[in-house]
């Protein structure tokens, strides 16, 4: 079939044919309605690769994650996907599996393929610095969630200064007066932040942080079980412990059952992320959401915006505002 056909059936130019079916200018509910009627009864289908050819783009985009295992990147993905969908575009996916030096052969054969651009969250602050700005000197490029400096790119994320802001004036309120601090290895922006966010806003409010009980490994379950057992068997415990995440955090209240110290009781949880399995916790838990559909709507945006650019005379730093979700993991204040 050709668009043609089409649009003799549909009772239009091929103009509007093409101008329906790619969902770019002006067209009419009615005439999309016809166009697209037509194009079904006859089986025609745009071809992506003459398309690509006419447009010079390929209507792709490519987004490298650190891993996608971790639930809060998989949703992130579905976010961007969603938008992307929208905008008639495709998404090609790729896993760094916290390795720079896999992201980096990621990145570059992104680039090979001709994607319209990229969407990244940066596996390291510093290793990954080389591998994007070379992709991004190549095609438009996006950070978002982590970022790594020096590099001519937009970024987009959650404030996780303000969202330690939001946690500790919570647990503070909930009578929290010691804490202590699970996280990850200081080796992306999000863990560094969120780690300098809890100790400025603790300073601020007077409670006590013992440097024995700032312990950092990885974003992983086991990672939290190890570090609470490391903290009972050190004790006291703090009155509360803030998790960079919500996979430490559930794993910490999971050896809390273990170790039968109760939470909220005896020591308030909190997590980062709001993942689903979040609130199937036990006890379910309070922890900050970050809106995961509003940075996937900025980052194509500016993705969009970076490609229609001729030139790149300053970038956009947006930081989107957390939300606490309180749950049974914290004392309501």
């Amino acid at each position: 079939m050709t668009i043609a056909e089409v649009a003799a059936r549909a009772g239009v130019s091929t103009a509007t044919v093409s101008r329906a079916l790619s969902g770019r200018g002006p067209v009419s509910a009615e005439v999309d309605r016809r166009v697209r009627r037509a194009a079904a009864d006859l089986g025609y289908e745009v071809n992506p690769i003459a398309r690509a050819l006419r447009n010079s783009r390929t209507d792709t985009v490519g987004m490298v994650v650190p891993s996608i295992g971790n639930p809060f990147f998989t949703s992130l993905v579905e976010s961007v996907e969603h938008v992307l969908e929208r905008q008639g575009k495709q998404l090609f996916l790729c896993d760094a599996r916290s390795d720079p030096a896999v992201e980096a052969k990621r990145l570059a054969s992104l680039a090979a393929r001709n994607v319209d651009g990229i969407i990244l969250s940066p596996t390291h602050g510093v290793d990954s610095a080389a591998a994007v700005a070379d992709a991004a000197g190549r095609l438009p490029l996006v950070q978002l969630d982590r970022f790594v400096s020096g590099t001519n790119t937009d970024w987009v994320g959650v404030d996780d200064t303000a969202a330690m802001r939001l946690i500790l004036d919570h647990l503070h309120a909930g009578g929290a007066r010691t804490a202590a601090f699970i996280g990850s290895q200081q080796t992306n922006s999000s863990s560094e932040q969120r780690l300098s966010g809890f100790h400025r806003r603790a300073a601020e409010l007077g409670i006590l942080v013992d440097p024995a009980s700032v312990l950092l490994g990885e974003f992983s379950t086991d990672w939290g079980e190890a570090a609470l057992a490391r903290l009972v068997a050190t004790g006291p415990l703090p009155d509360a412990i803030v998790c960079a995440d919500d996979l430490i955090a559930l794993g910490v209240t999971r050896a809390c059952r273990s170790h039968g110290v109760d939470v909220p009781a005896r020591v308030q949880v909190t997590g980062f992320d709001n993942i689903d399995f979040a609130r199937l916790g036990e006890p379910a838990l309070t922890t900050v959401d970050q809106p995961r559909d509003r940075i996937a709507e900025e980052a194509v945006r500016l993705l969009t915006a970076a490609s229609q650019a001729d030139t790149r005379a300053s970038t956009a730093h947006i930081a989107l505002v957390p939300t606490l979700i309180v749950r049974a993991s914290t004392t309501a204040s």
